[in-house]
């Protein structure tokens, strides 16, 4: 009986075990309660700033009247015969230090912290005197790039061509994480139009994370998935492995240089 006991006892506590990890392996856990509360429905717009690179087109019915705002830089493109001919593409426009850019006939133009449709209805209102009609402003972001690394499958940065992207997407583009990630500990790195670099720590086991201010990702911003114990465990054994195999090499090696030392000297 006190066999049979301890025996119950023991799965017991390997059950409990087993559903302490496995509690710590899904994501968005606990939905249910997080469905119930009402949070301001708003949509994420990306802001522009400092060392953003803009396409920024100006459309009107007549080109020649738009031509003065949509500058063009020659590109050379090989085609089949290898000779290089010149095409014309759009300048592109670097957002500086202080948030401006220099935009033509316009002149300088503060549009840091802005979002791309505040910067479209501002160029719009601007370019009024100087058109007869109305233009449309498209403003494109061409270098929104995120970086994710750590425990995930295929680390690397990412160009993302809908300029918006949240934490479970960028998961998604790396291959998601590997079983050595640990889900409640996914640090975001993120530099501010101020040049203030911050660290947040972020757990995707909790569902409510898709409320966080940090779910969508900004431009340039790092996700580091932080490997767990066993893991670190894993490679301190693995490096304590190569460190004994090098070493009982060495003295192998210095065993046979003496021995043979010895027979050659009989």
């Amino acid at each position: 009986m006190k066999a049979a006991k301890a025996i119950g006892i023991l799965a017991l506590a390997a059950a409990m075990a087993a559903c302490t990890s496995y509690k710590k392996v899904p994501y968005l856990q606990n939905s249910e309660i997080v469905d119930m509360v009402e949070y301001p429905n708003s949509l994420y717009d990306a802001k522009i700033m400092p060392k953003d690179l803009l396409t920024i087109t100006v459309a009107t019915t007549d080109p020649q009247a738009a031509a003065p705002f949509n500058l063009t830089i020659p590109s050379n493109v090989s085609n089949a015969n290898t000779s290089l001919t010149s095409q014309p593409v759009l300048q592109q426009y670097l957002v500086d230090n202080e948030g401006n850019i220099s935009f033509p006939v316009l002149g300088p133009l503060h549009i840091g912290g802005m979002t791309k449709s505040s910067v479209e209805d501002m160029i719009q209102e601007k370019l009024k005197p100087y058109l007869k009609e109305t233009p449309i402003v498209t403003v494109r972001m061409v270098n929104y790039k995120i970086s994710v690394l750590g425990e995930v499958a295929h680390p690397g940065t990412f160009t993302v061509s809908n300029e918006k992207v949240n934490l479970m997407e960028a998961l998604a583009m790396a291959g998601d994480m590997t079983v050595w990630g640990q889900r409640d500990n996914v640090k975001l790195i993120r530099e501010d139009g101020q040049g203030q670099r911050r660290i947040v720590e972020l757990n995707i086991n909790d569902a409510d994370i898709i409320h966080s201010p940090y779910f969508y990702l900004q431009q340039n911003d790092v996700i580091y998935v932080t490997p767990n114990k066993q893991k670190a465990k894993n490679s301190d054994i693995g490096n304590q492995t190569s460190f004994w195999f090098s070493g009982t090499s060495i003295l192998i090696s210095i065993a046979t240089l003496v021995t043979t030392i010895i027979l050659n000297s009989k």
